[in-house]
């Protein structure tokens, strides 16, 4: 048995979920409506305040199934009902974020500023204090579009090893190495 797909998924007070005869999940809540379709094998029940996902045999395929569309129906759940958050820090001299409406707009030492358009899922703020680098904060109830939209963000400007520059996630433990010693 898998150890994530056994577990059942709880379901706060406010979230209603819906099994549709074509193997569609949709769960409503306080943040907002996500939906999934489940492979076709796969058995999605709801018994009172719970989800219970199950497969059919012991098949390798299904044992890949079960524990993936357990993790995709709870991080569904989570969303709808506290929703997702990711922190960006740009770390380096000059580098500059804002965001215009739903239009990010990132200055990061290239020739020209990088304008990006988020999703209508995702929200974003950028936050500059003296002293400090600035920080990106997205929010989305959706993990998987706020992952992607984080990695391309990070990818503009990867963080190098020798000074530590680039966009990185706040809290991120970055390999240092170093520099060239001076010969005699």
């Amino acid at each position: 048995m898998s150890r994530i797909g056994k577990l059942p998924i709880s379901l706060p007070n406010n979230i209603e979920v819906s099994v549709a005869n074509d193997n569609v999940v949709t769960v409503k809540g306080p943040k907002g409506s996500l939906s999934t379709a489940v492979d076709k094998d796969i058995i999605v029940k709801q018994e009172e305040n719970q989800i219970i996902v199950e497969r059919p045999t012991e098949q390798k395929r299904h044992k890949a199934m079960h524990g993936l569309y357990r993790s995709l129906i709870n991080n569904m759940v989570v969303g709808v009902s506290e929703g997702y958050k990711e922190q960006l820090e740009l770390v380096g001299v000059g580098y500059k974020a804002t965001v215009q409406g739903d239009v990010l707009e990132l200055a990061l030492g290239y020739s020209h500023n990088i304008f990006m358009t988020m999703p209508s899922e995702v929200s974003a703020t950028a936050v500059t204090e003296k002293g400090k680098a600035p920080v990106i904060t997205l929010e989305s109830n959706d993990k998987q579009l706020l992952g992607q939209v984080a990695a391309k963000i990070r990818s503009l400007r990867k963080v190098e090893p020798y000074k530590g520059k680039g966009i990185r996630f706040v809290g991120e433990v970055i390999r240092r190495k170093a520099g060239k010693t001076a010969s005699k």
